[in-house]
This record gives C-alpha cells, structure tokens and sequence, in this order.
C-alpha cells in the first residue's frame, strides 16, 4: 500500500530511542524527511545515522528538550514547516499519590502535557497553510486502563487526549487530524532488560509489542488514507486493556 507519504517532512520528538526511534524509522521507510529530537546529542545521532543507513532518507537531527519552551521554539525555527507531528517523551517516575511532591507533579506535567500543547501550537500555523496535516501523540495504555501507581502519568496524559479531542474538532476543516496512540508493553531496549516473561503470559497475545508494529501504525495515521480518522485514541496492546469502550 502507498501511504502517499514521500517527501513529506516529519519531525519525531524524543525520537533517540524506543517508541520515537521506531516512529522515525517508520517514515523514513515510506520515504519521509525526518527530523528527529530528543536530549542527549550523542544518542540522537546515532540514530540518524541508523535510520540514514537502513533507509536512504533524509534525516535532521537537532537536540532538544522538550520541557525547555525556548528549545522547543529554536527546534521549530530549525526544522521549518513540517506535515507530520509525532509528541513523544518519557514518563515520569510510577509512585503512590502521597509520595508526590511539587516538584513532581510539576515535572510530570511540563513532560507528558505542556510539551504536547507547546508542540502542538508551533506545527498548526504551517499546517493549516498547506491544508493538510497529521499530528500523533504517542501516549501509555494508561489512558485506557488503571495502572498501579501511574497517577502522575495517567493525569498528564489523559490530559492530553481531552486536548487531541477537542482540537481535533477545531482543525479538521484545515485538513489536519489529531489522534494518540496509547501503547502498551512494547519489546524496546529499556523493556528488553526487564524480566517481561511473566506480562507477556497476561496479553491474550503471549507476546510483547515489536517496535516496528507500532512505527507501522504511525505511519497509517500519518498517511492519506486515514484522513477520516481523527480525534481517536487507540490502542496498541495485544488485547491487554479489557475494557468495552
């Protein structure tokens, strides 16, 4: 199937490794400009040369932290107009809801919620001027269902679906879809160190996710032909998430 994806230009945040080295991959593949972002310089060219090595594309990287407003400017100043947007970080720490401080919470916040929004804002000008445009977040099953002691994940990021929701509405007419991804256990390098045997026997799969399963949904959503599809979370789990709606 072509996705009708070439030469479309993508910038992937906290793309270094994981779920956002698989997105960028993803679109390389089907022969997207990549701009890839995330904290530590060295990691974040390795994978451009990777990505650069496996697929031939063209590949931008541009260190960023994206709790920083101002990096996250200098990244979009740098980037230029982009069609593709995929929100990724890293989650903060799990623990119980008393053992939270300020500090945490505030942290958790800037991360997995106003990064989003902040991103958001600077793709949509470009966006709406070419009429089009696809922004993914890539999000944790704990939107989807309770997980123990996630409380500061599950808060900023069920924040972040209320937005995609709500925006989505608001930016269809433009040609640009809002959707999350809520990802389950997916067989990255910092998964492949953990003794994963005993979850995988609780996924009516008997399997953890492949990183290239979840860049193939990226690029769906990214794709023309899911134009129609917007304002969705969906999930990508093996069936671990029991819940109806």
């Amino acid at each position: 199937m072509d996705l009708g994806l070439k030469n479309k230009h993508a910038l992937i945040l906290a793309a270094s490794k994981g779920l956002g080295k698989a997105s960028a991959l993803a679109l390389a593949q089907e022969g997207v400009r990549v701009t890839i972002a995330a904290r530590t310089r060295t990691d974040l060219h390795r994978t451009a040369d990777e990505i650069r090595t496996q697929t031939g594309a063209t590949v931008t990287a541009l260190p960023t932290d994206v709790t920083h407003a101002a990096q996250l400017e200098a990244l979009f100043q740098n980037a230029g107009p982009i069609d593709i947007l995929v929100n990724n970080a890293g989650g903060p720490p799990f623990a119980p809801f008393e053992s939270l401080s300020d500090d945490q919470w505030h942290h958790a916040l800037e991360l997995n919620f106003v990064s989003v929004v902040r991103a958001t804002r600077l793709a949509l000008p470009a966006m709406k001027q070419a009429g089009r445009g696809r922004i993914v977040n890539l999000l944790s099953l704990s939107v989807k269902s309770v997980l123990n002691n996630s409380v500061l994940s599950t808060a900023a990021r069920l924040g972040v679906v209320g937005m995609a929701k709500l925006l989505a509405d608001e930016v269809a007419p433009h040609g640009i879809t809002v959707n999350n991804i809520a990802t389950g256990i997916i067989l990255t390098d910092r998964v492949g160190q953990m003794n994963m045997e005993h979850i995988a026997d609780t996924i009516p799969a008997r399997r953890l996710g492949r990183p290239d399963e979840l860049g193939a949904l990226v690029a769906f959503l990214a794709s023309e032909q899911a134009a129609y599809i917007t304002g969705a979370t969906i999930p990508i789990d093996g069936g671990l998430n029991r819940a109806i709606l």
